[in-house]
């Protein structure tokens, strides 16, 4: 059995993150020389657990990469172009390839330990387990 690479850390919230986010956001004005594409995304949530499903068919497995922050998960990977055989003329060319990345912010908190990814018929679904509430905890107050 093939995993999927899940990495976890607590790098999300740094500036670059968010400005690196903000710029791809606007656009390929920012972008000119790197081709970025944007899948789309489900996500919803069952009181156990947080489920995300990215459409990316035509990623390789190999080029996937998923990482857990404490609030966040970041999806990132590489479509390769198909090669397109010699003397071509495009009449039509709508299908994204390059590097993207999305960064999705957590409803609640998830554990870390129990994490689970799939990656079938060009739908990645990850499954987050959610943490219980919290419980109110008494603090015993000792004498001096």
């Amino acid at each position: 059995m093939d995993y999927i690479k899940i990495r976890f850390g607590d790098d999300f919230d740094r500036l670059e993150y968010r400005l690196e986010t903000v710029f791809r956001s606007m656009g390929p004005v920012f972008f000119l020389s790197e081709r970025t594409w944007m899948p789309q995304m489900d996500m919803y949530d069952t009181p156990e657990e947080i489920v995300i499903r990215a459409e990316i068919p035509g990623v390789d497995k190999t080029n996937l990469e998923v990482e857990l922050s404490s609030n966040a998960l970041r999806i990132s990977g590489i479509r390769r172009e198909l090669p397109c055989t010699e003397n071509t003329t495009y009449r039509l060319a709508e299908i994204q390839y390059g590097a993207f990345e999305r960064i999705l912010y957590l409803p609640s908190p998830v554990a870390r330990e129990k994490v689970s990814a799939t990656l079938i018929n060009g739908f990645l679904e990850i499954r987050l387990v959610k943490l219980p509430k919290d419980v109110a905890h008494r603090v015993h107050i000792s004498e001096e």
